[in-house]
């Protein structure tokens, strides 16, 4: 099976979907899957652009509404998680994972599927000390504060990934694991970003929550993006245990190291199609119950169901069902060139139907709308060779990474 990895997207499918295509015709190669390592930037519509945080000047549709209102169709099916560029009201609707648009899958703020036999995880965001240990209290409209905090990752998320089990053969975070430079060519990463290294020496460089999941989850692929750069390491797990290849691109611009063909052992056939993992569906029904929607310190406990029960009623429900994620639907106005004007209301209340249908899938309540508690207040060896590289035609552990750096 041969997976393409794209470091930021930052909205711009167009270009990359058409670099794949070209790749294919010139490699004589057949690409499977898409995966992106974050600030995909599903943007809608004109109003989706006030719940994205950038500067002013990149606040631009891009081409992502084409796919959306099906002008369009993606070449490739493609999965994503979140960074700290998107269009955080439409993946709030989507927080357990959803299709943003027909064959582009969003894997939610954290979450598992699978994609023929590969196992493929991700955590949506980007790691903030003051952040990690509330609730998702952020409500719509966002403003100044939630418009970032929205993406900082909780560990209500982290905690739930801790429970994963089974061997995972990709994970994706938005940022660096933290310590990761530890694994690979330092010296090479200082000369292309110099400033990292005062980050790096502090032991800031990087989320420690990632570390803790890369840890315990031993993936055998992780990637991730983020630092606007390619970088790679090879972790080994204990003396004699497996092997984890990282690997970190870079922004979607020509000449720049943003894609990547990896080819991973998988059983044969195809097409291949997203499925749904049965254990993270079973962690989501046991934790569910406990989903924090307040903006203080939450301890978390192992909630009351044991996840064998959850396994079970799970199993029997996609025995039913069957493991394909419900089908995509439109929950806003698409975007119209030819019209001048904010298209699009942005609603507090408003519900996606898949997330409504996978919840009621897994037997649980929908615990998305209005968080408890007011808003006043806020606090603020040779890596290379493991991979082969394709390349189209002051950041640190800072989250406003330039995008035009």
């Amino acid at each position: 099976m041969k997976i393409a990895v794209e470091g930021c997207m930052h909205g711009d499918l167009e270009s990359v979907y058409d670099t794949l295509l070209h790749l294919q015709e010139v490699e004589k190669v057949k690409i499977d899957l898409l995966i992106c390592c974050g600030d995909f930037q599903a943007v809608r519509n004109k109003k989706d652009l006030e719940s994205l945080n950038a500067p002013s000047n990149y606040k631009k549709m891009n081409s992502f509404w084409k796919y959306y209102s099906g002008e369009k169709v993606a070449p490739f099916l493609t999965i994503f998680i979140g960074g700290n560029h998107e269009a955080s009201n439409y993946l709030w609707e989507l927080y357990y994972g959803g299709w943003v648009a027909p064959r582009i899958y969003f894997l939610g703020f954290a979450g598992f599927v699978k994609f023929g036999n590969i196992r493929i995880g991700g955590l949506s965001g980007i790691y903030k000390k003051h952040h990690y240990h509330l609730g998702h209290y952020e409500e719509l409209p966002y403003d100044s504060n939630d418009i970032r905090s929205v993406y900082h990752v909780r560990e209500y998320d982290v905690n739930k990934l801790m429970q994963v089990q089974e061997p995972v053969d990709i994970f994706l975070s938005h940022d660096w694991p933290l310590g990761i430079t530890s694994y690979g060519d330092l010296k090479g990463l200082l000369r292309v970003k110099p400033f990292f290294e005062q980050e790096i020496q502090d032991g800031t460089l990087g989320s420690p929550a990632a570390a803790s999941l890369l840890s315990k989850l031993r993936p055998s692929y992780w990637f991730s993006a983020h630092l606007h750069c390619k970088f790679s390491a090879l972790v080994q797990h204990g003396d004699n245990g497996p092997v984890t290849k990282f690997l970190a691109l870079d922004k979607c611009l020509p000449g720049r190291n943003f894609l990547q063909i990896v080819e991973i052992d998988s059983e044969s056939g195809g097409p291949y199609d997203i499925g749904y993992d049965e254990e993270w569906l079973a962690i989501t029904k046991k934790f569910n119950r406990i989903f924090p929607r307040n903006r203080t310190p939450t301890f978390y406990r192992d909630g009351e169901e044991s996840l064998e029960n959850c396994r079970q009623y799970v199993k029997d429900k996609l025995r039913i069902q069957g493991g394909r994620p419900f089908e995509f639907v439109q929950t806003a106005p698409c975007y119209n060139p030819t019209i001048n004007s904010c298209d699009g209301i942005l609603s507090s209340s408003r519900r996606n139907p898949q997330t409504e249908a996978l919840l009621e899938l897994v037997g649980v309540e929908y615990c998305l709308g209005a968080s408890r508690g007011k808003k006043e207040g806020v606090v603020n060896c040779n890596l290379n060779d493991a991979f082969t590289t394709y390349v189209l035609c002051r950041a640190g552990g800072s989250e406003d990474i330039p995008i035009d750096d």
